[in-house]
């Protein structure tokens, strides 16, 4: 019997936005004041510290959202993620003993074009959620990766 090929290993990968809240609340305008970033530079993503983060990810890999404020007294927090749920169906969670939020899903199935995705979040004492105009986006898994 031939030797089976080395099965991929599940990846996480972290997705980190970046936030200036005080000048996103001072402007009305997150997409100038919002940076992301992910752990997966060496597949391919590209996009780093823009709005416009585009993942290079495959099947089975485990995503993690998380927020961090340029300022530490402004409260910000990642309320949603719209994606297509047959890609990915993200889920809010906290981590263990406090109050601080990450979202985190599994990719599905393998992608062939970009999948598109938006996130949203609360900034300061404002009810209503800022969504990010730029999309982001999962890509697909190079031919070499």
């Amino acid at each position: 019997m031939p030797p089976k090929p080395p099965s991929l290993a599940v990846r996480p990968v972290t997705i980190t936005a970046v936030i200036d809240p005080v000048a996103a609340l001072a402007t009305g305008d997150l997409d100038e004041n919002l940076y992301l970033y992910d752990t997966n530079r060496k597949a391919g993503s590209a996009g780093f510290g823009t709005p416009g983060l585009r993942t290079r990810v495959r099947k089975g890999d485990t995503l993690l959202w998380n927020v961090i404020p340029l300022e530490c007294e402004t409260f910000v927090a990642l309320s949603g993620i719209e994606i297509d749920r047959r890609v990915a169906d993200p889920v809010r969670k906290f981590y263990p003993g406090t109050d601080i939020a990450f979202w985190t899903a599994t990719v599905k199935r393998d992608i062939v074009k970009p999948v598109s995705y938006r996130l949203s979040f609360l900034l300061g004492g404002v009810a209503d959620p800022f969504t990010v105009a730029a999309e982001q986006a999962l890509l697909g898994a190079d031919k070499e990766a």
